[in-house]
């Protein structure tokens, strides 16, 4: 069988990406362009400016992934692209793009859901999980626990009730005047703090497998305030326990899940999974327990074009295409899909 090239499309939030990918496994070039500090005065993602950047950017990014693999739009056997969830604007403008190409080069279109690929992103790792397994997805906009059959096949256990883990790693940063994004500083700054000096509750930590990080956010909130003076070794201190809060909910709820599902592997994915604290505890708590942890590298935690095109190449095998009335829902469920 002759190889699967797929050029991979996403532009779901602020990074504008492309990749071309072999046989849904092998990366043959991965571009990311960042408006991280675009972004940064504001503290946060504009989502009028993220989709004029994205139009900016999308034939550049396109044109690099395609050179940098070697090939041309004539070599791809088909165009997959996240269609959502995301910011609407954001949305459009890859999936746009996308149809315009499949279109005129008359290749087949497929959708993928922004949460399937960071599942899929354990995919192009070089020994993948087999089905069926465990996916923790923790990033700005998700925290989610899902239980993955097949592709396709997803079915999610537990989600967060208000803010995601990477919102909240935002937000607190934010209240100590860190800077934009939270998550990269926070994790450092916690390096040198101490994780036991503030007792920050666990929200729902006994209850059922869904997450709640906005009680925490706001324990935070009121700390700082009690402080007479927030100097660096206390800003030290309240990363470190801040983070420490996280990271027990995550990991305690993870192996719950795996337990209740009977499930021995397990994979970890979105922008926090490169948190290095998560990333060791969750290694730690699975050698006993002889559960498989797949972890992608920082790179393909974060949003990128190589983890959408590794999703869609077992649609692309199954023969499951859209069509060009492919458009952007920002509130995708993972359960739909637009075959």
């Amino acid at each position: 069988m002759s190889e699967v090239l797929i050029l991979g499309i996403d532009t779901s939030c602020d990074d504008t990406s492309a990749s071309v990918v072999k046989d849904g496994r092998a990366i043959l070039s991965n571009v990311v362009s960042s408006q991280t500090e675009l972004h940064r005065v504001f503290g946060g993602v504009v989502p009028e400016i993220a989709s004029r950047r994205h139009v900016e950017m999308m034939i550049p990014v396109v044109t690099e992934a395609l050179k940098g693999a070697s090939v041309g739009l004539d070599d791809l056997s088909a165009v997959a692209v996240c269609y959502g969830p995301g910011l609407m604007g954001s949305l459009l403008v890859g999936c746009s793009f996308a149809k315009a190409i499949s279109y005129v080069k008359d290749l087949p279109l497929i959708g993928i859901n922004h949460i399937e690929g960071h599942i899929f992103s354990a995919f192009l790792l070089p020994e993948p999980p087999e089905f069926p397994f465990l996916s923790l997805v923790v990033s700005g906009g998700h925290t989610l626990l899902v239980r993955v059959n097949g592709p396709g096949d997803y079915r999610p256990l537990g989600g967060t009730r208000d803010d995601a883990a990477g919102e909240a790693y935002d937000k607190v940063a934010k209240l100590l005047g860190l800077g934009y994004p939270g998550g990269p500083i926070i994790d450092r700054l916690a390096r040198e703090g101490d994780p036991s000096a503030v007792e920050f509750p666990r929200g729902l930590i006994h209850e059922g497998l869904d997450f709640s990080f906005s009680g925490l956010k706001t324990a935070v909130r009121n700390y700082i305030h009690s402080l007479r003076t927030l100097d660096e070794r206390a800003k030290r201190d309240i990363c470190a326990s801040f983070q420490e809060a996280v990271v027990d909910v995550l990991v305690k709820k993870t192996f719950r899940a795996l337990v209740e599902e009977g499930l021995e592997r397990l994979t970890l994915s979105g922008g926090v999974a490169a948190n290095r604290a998560l990333r060791e505890r969750i290694q730690v708590e699975a050698g006993p327990l002889g559960v498989k942890v797949y972890l992608p590298p920082p790179y393909l935690c974060t949003d990128n074009g190589a983890m959408i095109a590794a999703a869609g190449f077992p649609y692309y095998r199954m023969g499951r295409f859209s069509d060009l009335g492919l458009t952007a829902v920002a509130s995708l469920r993972l359960s739909q899909n637009p075959f």
